[in-house]
């Protein structure tokens, strides 16, 4: 026998640009839902410093200040908000059972908008310096770095398509990778060969970021894998390109999942079970813009409300 559980309308999980968008949007349609803020409030943007490429905002404006503003806009709308963390899923006929914390839930539209986390290398101050000097996003934080040396970390499509990306602002780029050639494809890696901006640095790893006394970025330091021979490569941004994990582990065997993890969008931000709608990066591994999770974010909660009004 299952335990019992809280019933709710629409549960939220995610509290990023596209869970948040599903919040506003949501609570604007009377749904008061739940939203459930997970391991890290306000998702990957609670950790950039300036973004510059959200409509609306010509100035820029603070990633972690962007969150606030959308929280607090859901909020004065109806939506509540749960620090607690979904760490389970079942289905209980038409509705959906979500653990979080050590508490059932259940409810009747659930808009999955959990995000992805970018993996790191797991260095000393890396927490710190994101943000300052080091990112994983070339898109979102490029333009920050003009005409300065910048490096890229990452031999596969991801890395080849950042460094190219940078040759527009920076003065240089260092492609570091720990293989003695690109695991891109081929049309990404030549292009990546023929650029003259692209310094490839072969098998070599990082061991150290450098910043200097106001926390910002200034030069790694590398080793060579095969000579073991350590050097300092001045940078002013380090860019880690060297994957992204969708946070799935609590839908894992649940729901539809592309062989990375991603979750599996069958219409707009519908998935193949009834009631359970996907937004954002969770399902998302080509954009991974702010723009675009509140752009998927905004329909989830549309088709979530058409769902529950039996359209």
């Amino acid at each position: 026998m299952l335990p019992l559980a809280r019933m709710e309308k629409v549960i939220i999980v995610g509290s990023g640009c596209a869970g948040l968008t599903a919040a506003i949007y949501a609570a604007r349609a009377n749904l008061s839902p739940l939203v459930l803020e997970g391991g890290q409030p306000g998702g990957q943007l609670s950790t950039t410093t300036m973004v510059e490429n959200f409509p609306g905002f010509p100035e820029g404006i603070d990633g972690p200040q962007l969150i606030m503003n959308m929280h607090k806009q859901a909020e004065n709308f109806g939506a509540r908000f749960s620090y607690a963390v979904a760490t389970d899923l079942e289905f209980a006929g038409d509705h959906v059972r979500l653990k979080a914390d050590d508490e059932w839930l259940e409810t009747q539209a659930l808009i999955i908008a959990s995000g992805a986390s970018a993996r790191w290398l797991g260095l000393e101050n890396e927490e710190k310096l994101i943000g300052h000097g080091l990112t994983s996003c070339a898109t979102c934080d490029g333009a920050f770095y003009r005409n300065v040396p910048v490096c890229v970390v990452g031999g596969g499509d991801s890395a080849a398509e950042e460094a190219l990306f940078l040759t527009r602002f920076a003065s240089k780029v260092y492609l570091i990778h720990r293989r003695d050639q690109l695991r891109a494809s081929k049309i990404m890696a030549d292009r990546v060969l023929a650029c003259e901006k692209i310094e490839p640095i072969w098998n070599s790893v990082v061991l150290k970021y450098i910043p200097d006394e106001k926390g910002e970025m200034t030069a790694v330091e590398l080793r060579n894998v095969v000579t073991k021979e350590e050097r300092i490569l001045p940078v002013a941004c380090v860019f880690v390109a060297i994957g992204h994990d969708p946070n799935t582990q609590a839908f894992a065997g649940k729901l539809e999942t592309d062989p990375d993890g991603y979750l599996i969008v069958r219409h707009l931000a519908e998935s193949k079970h009834p009631g359970i709608f996907i937004a954002g990066d969770v399902a998302d591994r080509v954009y991974r813009q702010a723009v675009t999770a509140a752009g998927s974010g905004c329909a989830a909660a549309i088709e979530a409300e058409k769902y529950l009004s039996g359209l």
